[in-house]
């Protein structure tokens, strides 16, 4: 899952994305539902495996970065404005989301046929209330044997804080090298499972079209019409305004200076990938200090996805409509404070958003409803393209908290020209 340049065209996730929708979609038409039946398999052999790593995934990547990120030097004023930075944009992004899945409502008219068979008004009618005794796990064993994700986010944070914290330097470095090797190995694992994304892809497609025939792709575009716009309103007008509100600097000069490391970002659809060139140009082109560009973006790089809270917002109400679940005010004000956890979590690779869809799902009581995997498999199928634009949001977002930081630093010479 490595971005590789020198790859031929052929070798590339998403043209074989691409060219295995076709097949399925004609396969699926010529054979109908012995298509279904022959492939549905493989497509929920993929879900297990997506599942499989959903608890180490994102235990291991929250306590390898808040441990990482909060020890020493990070306790104080720069490490407030950092995170209070990123928790309020993860929380706009969410918001953004929700908006655009209310006005849209992609999923309203899906009908997946023989697929939803339980009865809307026995769901669980989850409330953001009911969440807040339960974030506290009595026991992280059971939580993370349960799959019981924000309990499991919860302790994830406050194990890595004690990590950062202990003033044993020797053993502080232990365990943090410890946790980040166990992310590094899970990395590793997440990626081979992507690696087999075609296949399921493939299998999802012919079984959709050989059941239902190609009239669920309507809701899908509109999904994907939805998260477009949810990630280019928060790209276009909410980081603008915080860029401006917050640090009195000019959003053309600040995107205009940013330019390669949005290119980089959006080609290799990795946070972590782009963070070096990310740093780079923060200092030379938008002009902030190293000592705030080194604390502030790899920080961001680690629990600062703001795409990936839009995605997991829109993607969960998008579900919910898609299978006939009304949510009310409560249970979507519950997603999106789920969503921002959730990416919180997300590791910085390929992808890795889609992933986690499932704590959101499973937070508003729709992670077990008939219709769901085949819907997130849908979803997976058409995501490579958003999930480049939701790295470009991811990264911009990071840059334009190290300029509005450094601003507030005293650095008078942050973004004053475009160079």
């Amino acid at each position: 899952m490595e971005y590789a340049p020198d790859k031929p065209w052929y070798l590339k996730l998403h043209w074989q994305v691409l060219v295995v929708m076709g097949l399925g979609a004609l396969v699926g038409r010529e054979f109908g539902q012995g298509a279904a039946d022959a492939l549905g398999w493989a497509g929920d052999l993929f879900i297990s495996l997506l599942r499989m790593v959903i608890v180490p995934l994102v235990f291991a990547s929250i306590i390898s970065g808040v441990a990482s990120i909060a020890s020493g030097r990070t306790v104080g004023r720069l490490f407030g404005k950092t995170l209070g930075y990123y928790v309020l944009t993860s929380f706009l992004a969410a918001s953004t989301g929700l908006l655009m899945v209310n006005l849209i409502k992609p999923g309203d008219g899906a009908d997946m046929a023989g697929v939803v068979t339980a009865d809307p008004s026995e769901a669980p009618r989850p409330e953001l209330t009911d969440m807040l005794p339960d974030i506290v796990p009595e026991n992280i064993f059971r939580a993370a044997s349960e799959g019981m994700m924000l309990p499991i986010i919860f302790f994830a944070i406050v194990f890595g804080v004690a990590v950062a914290t202990l003033p044993n330097q020797r053993a502080r470095e232990t365990l943090t090298g410890i946790f980040d090797a166990f992310f590094q190995a899970i990395v590793k694992l997440t990626g081979a499972i992507i690696k087999l994304l075609p296949i399921a892809v493939f299998a999802l497609i012919a079984k959709m079209v050989g059941e239902t025939g190609a009239e669920q792709f309507r809701p899908l575009a509109m999904y994907f019409g939805t998260v477009a716009g949810g990630l280019a309103l928060h790209f276009l007008v909410t980081l603008p305004l915080l860029l401006w509100l917050l640090g009195r600097i000019s959003p053309l000069v600040h995107v205009a200076n940013m330019r390669n490391p949005l290119l980089v970002a959006f080609s290799t659809s990795s946070s972590a990938a782009t963070l070096p060139v990310t740093m780079r140009t923060v200092e030379e082109r938008v002009g902030a200090s190293n000592k705030v560009s080194s604390f502030v973006l790899p920080m961001g790089a680690t629990v600062n996805m703001d795409g990936t809270a839009v995605l997991e917002c829109v993607g969960a109400l998008f579900i919910a409509q898609a299978i006939g679940f009304e949510l009310s005010f409560g249970a979507q004000a519950l997603a999106v404070a789920t969503a921002l956890l959730a990416s919180i979590g997300a590791a910085a690779v390929p992808s890795a958003g889609l992933f986690i869809i499932w704590i959101v799902l499973d937070a508003i009581g729709l992670g077990n409803q008939p219709g769901v995997e085949m819907w997130v498999l849908a979803m997976i199928a058409i995501d490579r393209p958003l999930d480049m634009c939701r790295t470009a949001v991811n990264v911009y977002s990071d840059s334009c908290g190290a300029a509005i930081i450094a601003r507030s630093e005293g650095e008078e010479g942050v973004d004053t020209e475009i160079r």
